[in-house]
C-alpha cells in the first residue's frame, strides 16, 4: 500500500463498527488523518487504541440530522478528500427488526444527507459499503457481475439499491461516488462481531459442539475483514478516472463457498462437533449466489489475501484463548438472532 503524507484526511462514518474500526486503524498507520464520525450503538471500545492518536479526530452523532458531518469536522484539520459512508442498519435480521420506516431512514435518507454535505465541503470522493445481496439468485456457471439484474430479497438489501441508485445518479457531482458491493465478511476486528455466518458457526461449534445447518447447499460470497479493508483502500488511492461512478463487487472468486464446505473447514479443527441440517424457508434472505469478481480485478488490480481457513484460525484461537470471554454477549451483534 502507498504511504501517504499527515496531510490526507479521511472520514468515516460508522467507524466504531466491524469493519470501520479496523479501517480506522490502517490509515492511521498510512499516515492519514481520520475523523470517525459515529452513534456508538454497538459500544465505541473498538476506537479506544486511537484516542490518543494525534491524527484522530472522533465525534458521537447520528448521520441522519441534517448537518451532522459539517460540525464534526475538526477546523484544525484539512477538508476531508472523502467520506467513506459505512453508518447504517446492517444486515437483514436488523432492518427486519427495525421496519421499513427505520431502515430507509438510517440507511437511504441518511446516506442521501452525508453525501450532500461532502459536495457542500468540497469532498472529492465518496465510498459506500453495499452489499451483493442486491443480486437475483446467480448460478456457479453464470456469476452476477456489476451488471446483473437486481433482486434484493431483504429489506436491507432493497435499502442498499435505493442508495446505489441515488449515488450512481451522481456521477457527473464534483464528488466522485464509488460502491462497492461487499461479499459477507468474516474474521476478527477490533469490534468483534458473532451474527456473522462464519463466525457465527466457529464459535456455535467451539461453544456448543453442535452446528444447526439451514439452507444446507446454498454458496455465498465470503471475504475476510481485512480484505475488505484493503479494498476500500485501494479505492480510496485509486485514480479517479477508474472509479468515479462505478460498482465494484468486492470479493475473490475463491470466497464462492457453500455452507457445507464453510463447515467442513471448521470440522478440521473441531471434528468432535456434531452437524446436523433442518430445511427451513423464511422470508427475507433466501440467498444462494456466485459472484464474479473479474471487474476489480482487471481495473483495479484487486486480489484477495485471506482464506476461510485463515479466519477459523484466527476466530477459534480468540474464543479458545478468552480474549473474547462471552461472545454471546448482545454487543457482538447486530442484532438478536441470525437464523444459519
Amino acid at each position: 500500500m502507498v504511504q501517504v503524507n499527515s496531510e490526507k484526511h479521511v472520514l468515516i462514518t460508522g467507524g466504531a463498527g466491524f469493519l470501520g474500526s479496523l479501517l480506522s486503524g490502517h490509515l492511521l498507520r498510512l499516515g492519514y488523518s481520520v475523523t470517525v464520525v459515529d452513534d456508538l450503538l454497538y459500544g465505541g471500545e473498538s476506537l479506544l487504541a486511537y484516542f490518543s492518536h494525534p491524527r484522530f479526530h472522533f465525534v458521537k452523532a447520528n448521520v441522519c440530522e441534517p448537518r451532522t458531518i459539517r460540525t464534526a469536522i475538526d477546523p484544525q484539520m484539512p477538508v476531508p478528500e472523502a467520506i467513506l459512508h459505512l453508518a447504517g442498519i446492517v444486515g437483514f435480521p436488523a432492518c427486519q427488526a427495525v421496519g421499513r420506516h427505520v431502515a430507509w431512514r438510517y440507511n437511504v435518507e441518511a446516506a442521501e444527507r452525508v453525501f450532500d454535505q461532502a459536495i457542500e465541503l468540497g469532498v472529492k470522493r465518496f465510498i459506500f459499503a453495499s452489499t451483493y445481496s442486491n443480486y437475483a439468485t446467480s448460478r456457479k456457471d453464470d456469476p452476477a457481475t456489476e451488471e446483473s439484474s437486481l433482486n434484493p430479497q431483504s429489506l436491507y438489501a432493497e435499502t442498499m439499491v435505493g442508495v446505489e441508485k441515488f449515488l450512481i445518479a451522481q456521477s457527473d457531482s464534483p464528488c466522485a461516488p464509488l460502491v462497492f458491493r461487499m461479499a459477507h465478511l468474516y474474521g476478527l476486528s477490533p469490534r468483534p462481531r458473532f451474527d456473522l455466518i462464519v463466525n457465527q458457526f466457529i464459535w456455535e461449534a467451539y461453544s456448543k459442539r453442535d452446528l444447526l445447518i439451514y439452507q444446507r447447499g446454498y454458496s455465498r460470497s465470503f471475504m475476510h475483514v481485512r480484505d475488505a479493508v484493503r479494498g476500500f483502500i485501494l479505492g480510496l488511492q485509486s485514480e479517479e478516472k477508474n472509479v468515479r461512478g462505478q460498482i465494484f463487487n468486492l470479493g475473490s472468486p475463491t470466497g464462492n463457498l457453500s455452507k457445507d464446505k464453510i463447515v467442513e473447514v471448521i470440522l478440521k479443527r473441531l471434528p468432535e462437533t456434531t452437524v446436523r441440517y433442518k430445511d427451513l424457508t423464511f422470508g427475507g434472505d433466501m440467498r444462494d449466489f456466485h459472484v464474479s469478481y473479474k471487474k476489480i480485478r482487471e481495473i483495479l488490480g484487486f486480489e484477495t489475501h485471506f482464506t476461510i481457513e485463515d479466519g477459523v484460525r484466527e476466530v477459534l484461537n480468540a474464543l479458545r484463548t478468552g480474549i473474547i470471554d462471552d461472545p454471546k454477549d448482545q454487543r457482538y451483534r447486530n442484532a438478536k438472532f441470525i437464523v444459519s
